[in-house]
């Protein structure tokens, strides 16, 4: 009688099984050493294909580039903080942003943003000269900014200005800037919309008819320029709209008409003066009393004696007889364009300049009154 181990099967099949995937790869291995050993040898660079002539559009956006590049300055930002413990003063980095060259005397453009709080500033430009700046002047209220920097040669040109009335929804747009530190970046897009506004810098101001674009505006893009296809400054790139912080395709820029009015203030008188009406007025309490009294406007608080709003006859509040407030006139439209808020009437009458007469459109005691002003400098 013969004696088989039930294992002898199971024994086989695995042998065979191993022998199999030996025989496998060893057939894998002679075919990838065979194609190394025939092939390899002629291994070689890919011939390149002839580029051909670059397309009219992108010529132009390069041109643009190399023209503009040099106008535009990167801006680092610093501060003194004093260590708690042993009460040493000592400088940290604050923050970076851009800015361009405004004209020959070295001036430099920037928003009011990207320098509030700092205790220096350096612009380095395109070639990589670095320089300590002065700051010359500030508008919180346009978020606008302007630097000085000593230039003795090889000036750098001031970026070619244009306006910004005249603009169109579709033009093509190109922002330069320094999105998170990387240095003369340029974006492209188109305005997506004209006429936005946003609250200033200062809060109590709104910066009216801004740009808004899809150009990739980002962080440390703040303070560039936004131009057209002329490679004309026609506005300041100063915020986005974004939930995360990055760019979102919703960019706004400060309109040039705008910076063309303010920054020649800064520059010459080192703050913007405003064109008033010589009214006293606050938001908080206008916003009660006007609510209370289901209009919209602004409500006047009271009249500056010897102000252009006396000489029109504007009236303010007073009490009456029984101790009770009596509202005064309460002005609801500037040139025809409403105004339902304080920072709404500022922003009315930013749009012209000291000594222009402006027409106000006054609700006083439930009758509608025009009354023309001429506006005098603010405070």
């Amino acid at each position: 009688m013969t004696y088989r181990s039930s294992a002898d099967p199971f024994l086989r099949r695995l042998l065979w099984l191993i022998t199999a995937v030996l025989v496998v790869l060893m057939a894998w291995y002679m075919l990838s050493w065979i194609e190394r050993t025939v092939f390899g040898g002629e291994a070689a660079p890919r011939v390149v294909t002839p580029r051909g002539d670059l397309a009219a559009d992108e010529k132009s956006t390069i041109e643009l580039f190399e023209k503009s590049k040099d106008s535009v300055v990167y801006i680092t930002t610093s501060e003194r903080v004093m260590d708690f413990w042993t009460r040493n003063v000592f400088t940290i980095p604050k923050g970076t942003g851009s800015g361009f060259i405004w004209d020959e005397k070295g001036h430099v453009v920037t928003n009011y943003h990207v320098v509030a709080g700092a205790s220096e500033a350096r612009v380095r430009l395109n070639d990589g000269r670095d320089y300590r700046a002065a700051l010359v002047g500030a508008s919180p209220a346009h978020d606008l900014a302007v630097l000085r920097i000593g230039v003795g040669i090889k000036r750098p040109p001031p970026v070619p200005v244009g306006t910004s009335h005249d603009l169109k929804v579709g033009q093509k747009v190109f922002a330069i800037g320094n999105p998170f530190g990387l240095d003369w970046t340029l974006t492209t897009g188109i305005i997506s919309a004209l006429d936005r506004s946003l609250p200033g810098e200062d809060e109590r101001s709104v910066i009216e008819h801004l740009i808004q674009t899809d150009a990739a505006i980002n962080p440390g893009n703040s303070g560039g320029p936004l131009l057209d296809s002329a490679g004309r400054l026609i506005g300041i790139n100063t915020a986005i709209y974004s939930p995360s912080g990055a760019s979102a395709g919703v960019g706004f820029a400060v309109p040039v008409d705008t910076v063309n009015r303010v920054v020649p203030q800064l520059i010459a008188r080192g703050k913007y003066i405003r064109p008033a009406l010589g009214i006293e007025v606050d938001e908080a309490l206008n916003r009660a009393i006007t609510q209370q009294l289901g209009v919209e406007g602004v409500l006047v608080l009271r009249v500056a004696p010897g102000s252009a709003a006396q000489a029109a006859g504007l009236k303010g509040a007073r009490l009456g007889a029984d101790g009770s407030f009596v509202p005064g006139d309460i002005i609801t439209a500037v040139n025809d364009k409403p105004v339902e808020s304080v920072a709404k009437l500022f922003a009315r009458l930013d749009d012209f300049q000291v000594g222009d007469a402006v027409r106000l459109s006054v609700l006083r005691e439930s009758r509608k009154i025009e009354i023309s002003v001429t506006l005098q400098p603010g405070s």
